[in-house]
């Protein structure tokens, strides 16, 4: 009994972690909004580097990009690159947020002038 027990205990844990995967792979976490527990959803992320992104969020401000993240203490290229596709900064997925908008073009009165 104990057996089965342990069986059908682990199979739970399997799909809890199989689910957890899924909605960290379909949302990715916002960088900018989440909270320490929110982060420690995150595959490579643990409660003191999860509190270490909260701390760096909110003494130095809001992340401008994904790759800010590399300015968290123990957070280096290896785990950037694992943390790129569960992480945005806008809430958009990280290709929008990497890339600044475009200046608007002048308006057409303002090149047409005469001198």
């Amino acid at each position: 009994m104990k057996r089965v027990t342990h069986m059908i205990a682990a199979a739970l844990l399997a799909l809890l972690l199989v689910a957890v995967q899924r909605a960290s792979a379909e949302a990715p976490v916002n960088l900018n909004t989440a909270s320490a527990t929110e982060l420690e959803g995150l595959r490579g992320i643990g409660p003191s580097k999860a509190h270490a992104i909260v701390e760096h969020r909110e003494k130095n401000g809001q992340f401008r990009s994904v790759d800010d993240l590399k300015l968290v203490r123990g957070i280096g290229d290896k785990m950037m690159e694992q943390l790129r596709p569960q992480v945005t900064v806008d809430g958009k997925g990280e290709a929008s947020a990497a890339a600044p908008a475009a200046p608007a073009a002048p308006p057409a009165a303002a090149a047409a002038k005469k001198p």
